[in-house]
């Protein structure tokens, strides 16, 4: 009997991407042979992703889930090669199991998805012959005084889920509160910040906006003091772009999200807080 080593057991799922147990396995029964092994693990349909490895899988589709009491929600991205998978019944299946089994387990690595959901995954894979891969989830749960809205936008391509919370309970049945926390989840799905507030921002990703403007044509020659206070705005537009609560407000541009937030704390007379938001774009970092 061949030893089945660690680095064997790594080298068939190098070749296979197949799980641990399942190479470890196919090594016992084939003494070893890592040929025969890699044969048992086709056939089974478990290296079925690998053929595929090479596609890139940049469609599919995201979908979002609350339960019963609308206090839990989740999210997922799960997907495939083309479009035309992507639109199939059995794929969109696949994809509402992920999200229902990512609300009822609160697992969002898609590693362990993968390994809670290891048949239906082989399944689709074997029924499409697409490299399908859970790509990323989100889970909520709602905090106290808050609500949490999820937006499904073009059809799967944008997911958001938004938490807003407010000082007092009874805030929360207020239609103005209710419309705010609607319009906050288009603005996610809209502007595509990346940031909630400014203090969020990575200082890497400050500077570097500040090289590129150092480096380029419009202060070429200019002195330094006045280059150095010409970042700020310069940021500060950067700022605008990026986080939420600076953004212009998608529907009315003069407006920032903040304005927004501030009318509408006078309007119920009460405190609001954007607590955090999450968006997906199919295929996008």
């Amino acid at each position: 009997m061949a030893a089945i080593t660690v680095a064997l057991i790594n080298e068939l799922r190098q070749l296979t991407n197949a799980g641990m147990m399942d190479c470890k396995k196919a090594l016992t029964d084939t003494n070893g042979d890592m040929e025969a092994a890699v044969k048992i693990l086709r056939e089974k349909g478990l290296a079925i992703q690998v053929k595929r490895a090479d596609k890139e899988s940049k469609e599919g589709i995201i979908g979002a889930l609350a339960s019963a009491d609308s206090k839990i929600f989740a999210m997922a991205e799960v997907n495939t090669e083309t479009d035309f998978v992507a639109k199939t019944d059995n794929f969109k299946a696949f994809a509402a199991l992920v999200t229902k089994t990512v609300l009822e387990t609160g697992k969002t690595c898609p590693e362990e998805l993968g390994a809670t959901l290891k048949d239906p995954l082989m399944t689709i894979v074997s029924q499409t012959g697409e490299n399908v891969k859970i790509r990323r989830a989100a889970y909520y749960v709602q905090a106290d005084n808050a609500i949490i809205e999820s937006y499904i936008h073009m059809g799967g391509k944008v997911g958001v889920l938004v938490e807003v919370s407010a000082g007092k309970p009874e805030t929360l049945a207020t239609d103005a509160f209710k419309e705010l926390v609607h319009d906050l989840a288009l603005q996610i799905a809209a502007a595509a910040p990346r940031y909630l507030v400014s203090s969020e921002v990575p200082e890497a990703a400050i500077e570097n906006e500040k090289e590129i403007a150092r480096n380029s044509d419009r202060f070429k020659g200019k002195p330094a003091n006045i280059v150095e206070n010409a970042l700020k705005g310069i940021v500060n537009k950067f700022y605008s772009e990026v986080c939420l609560v600076n953004q212009p407000f998608v529907k009315e541009p003069k407006q920032t999200v903040t304005d927004v937030v501030k009318a509408c704390e006078k309007t119920v007379g009460d405190s609001i807080t954007i607590t955090r938001f999450v968006r997906f774009q199919l295929g996008a970092a």
